[in-house]
């Protein structure tokens, strides 16, 4: 700005910003703007996420269907895939290192195959949660929308994918002298206990995942260890028959130990209580509470970095 006198123009300052000298912080408040993609409260995002339960159910099944759609059998994979994998495992543990000890074969057969049934609807959960974020990040960048919604799909997707297997289990079950009765309703709460606690894990391995992307890599040997600590294709009591009692309580505590038993003790008629730890319920509501709530709350602290490194 600028004045004209008889010597000339002479420069006049203008007059100062209202907005001089506050810091970023205090315009984003005078002005009401907010931080875009900023983490809402813990309330919000449940909100948000009800709201979204419609893309969530869609996209599991979207993804359900296109993960065997290039192949000739299609979705019969959902179903042959563990099978082929229980009756492999049965050739080389019931048969040849004989694990079925102290089981008849009408119990063994479906002891394991319920086995590979439930621990591979938590393991596939857990892997589908590592690429949840890094594997999606497209998605991620483009829209706005709950993240979480991911992880959950993807466990949602798992328990899907279960439910058909299930119907080879029943038959498995029935062709070894396991007949339906009053215990095969206890087969629901135990898949909603597991879900939840996938469900958790999984988006604990989200945000794990997206921050180091190399624990993909990592997480099938992950598995596979915990696979053969939980039991899948022996008894631990049995097994463990003479070491040390601690041993065979923590194996059995574990949770994946815990769905597996709650789903033999349903649907076996030869599997009794005896073989469940104590208190077994109580102990699997614990541990699907703990990693629901745990994992939900750890993967929203982390909202507003998805997508961003």
């Amino acid at each position: 700005m600028s004045e004209t006198t008889h010597d000339g123009p002479v420069a006049v300052s203008a007059p100062p910003s209202p907005d001089e000298g506050l810091t970023a912080a205090e315009l984003a408040a005078k002005y009401g703007l907010s931080v875009s993609g900023a983490r809402p409260s813990l309330f919000e995002y449940v909100r948000q996420l009800r709201d979204r339960r419609h893309f969530i159910l869609a996209f599991s099944r979207a993804k359900l269907t296109a993960q065997y759609s290039q192949a000739k059998l299609g979705q019969l994979w959902q179903v042959a895939t563990p099978l082929l994998n229980a009756a492999v495992y049965f050739l080389i543990f019931g048969l040849i290192l004989q694990a079925d000890r102290g089981m008849s074969r009408e119990v063994y057969v479906p002891f394991l195959v319920t086995g590979v049934f439930v621990f591979t609807f938590t393991q596939s959960s857990v892997m589908a949660g590592v690429r949840a974020i890094s594997g999606n990040l497209g998605l991620v960048r483009a829209l706005h929308f709950p993240r979480a919604s991911l992880p959950i799909s993807f466990a949602l997707q798992q328990l899907q994918q279960l439910l058909f297997s299930m119907i080879v289990l029943f038959v498995v079950a029935v062709a070894f002298g396991s007949y339906p009765s009053l215990s095969w309703l206890l087969i629901v709460p135990v898949l909603v206990l597991q879900f939840f606690f996938n469900t958790g894990l999984a988006m604990i391995m989200a945000r794990a995942g997206a921050k180091t992307p190399d624990l993909a890599q990592l997480m099938p040997f992950v598995m596979r260890t915990w696979m053969y600590a939980s039991g899948v294709m022996f008894s631990i009591p049995i097994m463990l028959e003479g070491k040390p009692e601690w041993i065979a309580t923590v194996l059995q505590w574990n949770p994946a130990a815990i769905y597996m038993d709650l789903m033999r003790f349903a649907l076996i008629d030869g599997y009794a209580s005896s073989n469940l730890p104590d208190h077994v319920w109580m102990v699997a509501l614990g541990w699907s509470l703990l990693f629901a709530v745990g994992g939900f709350v750890y993967f929203w602290k982390a909202e507003e970095r998805y997508g961003r490194g």
